[in-house]
């Protein structure tokens, strides 16, 4: 019963937390983390990123796709 209570804490954005402006699409290290294990694209609400951000992540991640920076997948 008091598992239930219990409020869940928000998620920050990180690039909010480390103050980066725009998402570069050479930082692979950075992107792989807003990557699942199948190579998509992990979503507003599993990874806390703001709106603003998220946007930026997407155009980011497509283009290091292209370049062969990151996997389309990863099966």
């Amino acid at each position: 019963m008091a598992r239930r209570d219990r409020r869940r804490r928000r998620k920050v954005c990180s690039f909010c937390v480390d103050k980066i402006e725009h998402v570069d699409y050479k930082d692979a290290l950075r992107l792989r983390r807003f990557l699942n294990e199948r190579g998509k694209i992990l979503p507003r609400r599993v990874t806390g990123n703001c709106a603003h951000h998220q946007r930026q992540l997407t155009v980011a991640l497509k283009r290091a796709r292209v370049l062969a920076l990151v996997p389309f997948s990863m099966e």
